[in-house]
């Protein structure tokens, strides 16, 4: 819905700019002294140096896999009993892959996409690891089991958030259509993968709804039917749907809805906290045309399809200004879009979901992911902490 500007492309007047820095304190320092006089050719070993001019560069050293080997001994003691030292908790076999590795790979499959073939070239090429694509698909598993606690804990929390989106988007997992269900909060992302759409999978996950939370979703039914305290339809569809009456149909209804949901986004920008304590006249206004337009409904196009979307909206009706009565809640659905837009860029990049267990195993690590990520924290440090 965006439309051209007349704003110039690239960076806007105060925008604040970064570079790259010089390090206060480097890791080496190679001095670069001369040993000769490049006039007259004379020895300048004996001469003190000055140091006239500094610069640095930022490179990774070789990296390569180190074994780490443990070792347990016994000991006998005087009366006889023979004490065996024990191992560290998940040393287990004669050689595995430690918690780096598999939060690396956790990392590179549902971070940044990698199928199981590049994972396995990658660490390869460059760590210098021997590992086959059942090992990645291995250490996929094993992450899964140590964020499962994290993840319960997202769902838990997500539940009491003040403002909830809640969406879903086809995904085809073992070769047939399934369906990513997300749930997100400002800090909180819960995705969920399933082979059903429907109202069935949102009450297998939160059989209680969202009692004390704003729900935002688009017009799907079985979104509607979330139990919330309040629901926010989201604006930006509901545009999308409008700017199609106007062009197919030149409705002159959906012209005038188009420019009531335009003034009312409009507002909420220029809304403060001490606003919504009571509504502004501004507000006001906004509902009192939106009732009149949806009273108007017979001067509409006789288009079933426009028929229908009023129908919707008179249905409703509360739920379309909401935004403008509570300060956190968005005009549309855009977090949850993004929330589960990774779907699409994973199937993009490694092709289908090959069975359920790994659609599951994405949208619990995706969940993980993006909640440390909304939290401003290092995703690979956070995926390591869960093995440690």
């Amino acid at each position: 819905m965006r439309v051209k500007s007349d704003k110039p492309t690239g960076g806007q007047v105060g925008h604040v700019g970064s570079t790259l820095l010089c390090k206060a304190i480097p890791d080496a320092i190679i001095p670069h002294i001369p040993s000769y006089c490049t006039e007259c050719g004379l020895n300048l070993s004996a001469i003190a140096s000055v140091a006239v001019e500094r610069r640095q560069e930022i490179f990774i050293p070789p990296i390569r896999a180190q074994y780490l080997e443990h070792v347990s001994h016994s000991k006998t003691c005087r009366c006889g009993n023979k004490c065996v030292g024990s191992f560290p908790e998940g040393i287990n076999g004669s050689i595995q892959y430690g918690g780096q590795i598999g939060a690396l790979v956790a990392y590179l499959s549902v971070s940044q996409y990698l199928p199981y073939k590049r994972i396995t070239l990658l660490m390869k090429d460059v760590f210098g690891i021997p590992m086959s694509e059942g090992t990645v698909d291995n250490l996929l598993e094993r992450a899964v089991q140590k964020a499962m606690p994290a993840y319960q804990m997202i769902q838990q929390r997500i539940q009491s958030e003040a403002v909830v989106g809640g969406d879903e988007t086809g995904a085809y997992i073992g070769g047939k259509k399934g369906w990513m269900h997300t749930w997100q909060s400002a800090k909180l992302t819960f995705i969920v993968a399933s082979m059903n759409r429907g109202f069935q999978t949102i009450m297998q996950h939160f059989p209680n709804g969202f009692p004390l939370s704003v729900y935002v979703s688009d017009c799907w039914a079985a979104q509607l039917k979330v139990l919330a305290k309040l629901h926010q339809l989201c604006i930006a569809h509901l545009l999308r749907e409008l700017t199609n009456f106007i062009e197919a149909l030149d409705c002159k209804w959906s012209i005038k809805m188009k420019a009531l949901f335009s003034d009312a986004i409009r507002v909420k920008q220029q809304l403060t906290i001490t606003d919504y304590k009571q509504p502004c006249q501004e507000v006001i206004i906004l509902q009192k045309r939106l009732e009149t337009l949806l009273k108007e409904h017979k001067n509409a196009s006789p288009n079933k399809k426009v028929q229908a979307f009023i129908k919707r909206l008179e249905k409703h009706q509360k739920s379309i200004l909401t935004f403008l009565y509570h300060h956190h809640v968005p005009p549309d659905n855009n977090a949850s879009e993004r929330a589960i837009r990774n779907v699409k860029v994973k199937t993009k990049v490694s092709g289908l979901y090959r069975s359920e267990r790994g659609a599951e195993r994405f949208a619990i690590l995706r969940s993980v992911i993006d909640t440390i990520k909304k939290n401003n924290n290092n995703v690979f440090d956070g995926l390591l902490s869960l093995f440690y």
